[in-house]
């Protein structure tokens, strides 16, 4: 089985901090976004990954190369023309295969390996409170019969949450070949729900596969929910002498913390520096350094310094701030 991950976009909404790194690299619960992602694809058994790279692609590429021992083959996409454009790059290197697709945005918690067994064509859904912002699945008798992306007028709130598994990718790539031949477009972009959609017209039979584990990591609050989220399920703990520690947290073996309160629900990468701080449901990435701080809410880039400061702080990587 192979995986395609799309992680071409710019993140826009996570802007900062996305100016430096993409959002798949962002720390969530102790390792990137993407990282998440990868484990439990290869969980379920999948062999070769085809991550569709774009914004700070070489940043991706040096990731996954280092963290993982698995077959990699890297597509470029240098336009941002949508999903279906994406998955179509990967066409010489996937098609006819079994495949899985996973968007490099969220973080799903399901059982991966049970999708295969569900049906030869799967869809990952969920029911949303608006469905004005997704895919809109109807169903009937257990069978996906129409797909409706971002509907003015939504016919039920079951959406897509950007899961897609094929046992032959085939008719997929034909799909998403005929949008693009046609330049048949919506909301401005070649749409994998109007390439799903040609695939359901030609007789594909898609099942729903119900997925309650699914962490947006799309804004910064959104990603310090998701943060405690996944801290609160695994049960992190961690030491750290002279220390007060309130669990759930994450706390890298190669950081320096002194004379501090750090939890619950904190996130330190690796090669931070805390000094007489308190810091609360917040990320550290990498490097970052932190002193005479109170924080609560806050997400704080590679790098990046902050001193002297009661409060929350949204600062990207290299920041420094210095409130004495």
């Amino acid at each position: 089985m192979k995986a395609i991950i799309p992680v071409a976009g710019i993140g826009k909404r996570l802007r900062p901090h996305t100016l430096n790194i993409p959002k798949a690299l962002l720390n969530v619960a102790g390792k990137p976004i993407l990282g998440h992602i990868v484990d439990s694809l290869l969980g379920m058994g999948v062999k070769e990954l085809i991550p569709i790279i774009g914004y700070k692609g070489d940043l991706i590429r040096e990731y996954l190369t280092s963290a993982y021992k698995v077959p990699i083959t890297f597509v470029e996409q240098t336009e941002q023309k949508g999903i279906a454009h994406a998955v179509s790059l990967a066409r010489e290197h996937a098609d006819n295969s079994e495949l899985i697709i996973i968007l490099g945005d969220t973080i799903i918690k399901t059982d991966f390996a049970r999708i295969p067994k569900v049906s030869s064509y799967v869809l990952g859904v969920r029911e949303v409170a608006d469905p004005h912002r997704f895919g809109i699945c109807e169903v009937e008798k257990g069978i996906v019969r129409k797909i409706v992306e971002k509907p003015e007028h939504p016919k039920g709130n079951l959406a897509l949450i950007g899961l897609y598994y094929f046992k032959d990718s085939a008719p997929l790539f034909k799909a998403c070949r005929d949008l693009i031949d046609k330049k048949i477009m919506t909301k401005g972009e070649y749409q994998i729900t109007d390439a799903l959609q040609l695939m359901i017209d030609r007789g594909t039979e898609f099942r729903p596969y119900h997925i309650e584990g699914w962490y947006d990591c799309g804004k910064v609050e959104t990603l310090l929910e998701t943060n405690r989220i996944l801290l609160e399920e695994a049960k992190i703990s961690a030491k750290c002498e002279g220390c007060i520690i309130i669990p759930p947290c994450y706390i890298d073996k190669g950081s320096k913390i002194t004379n501090s309160i750090i939890g619950p629900y904190v996130s330190v990468a690796k090669g931070c520096a805390i000094r007489n701080s308190i810091i609360e449901n917040s990320i550290l990435n990498e490097e970052s350094s932190i002193e005479n701080v109170i924080l609560e809410g806050s997400v704080v880039g590679a790098f990046a310094e902050v001193t002297g400061r009661k409060g929350s702080v949204n600062v990207s990587d290299y920041s420094q701030i210095d409130y004495r």
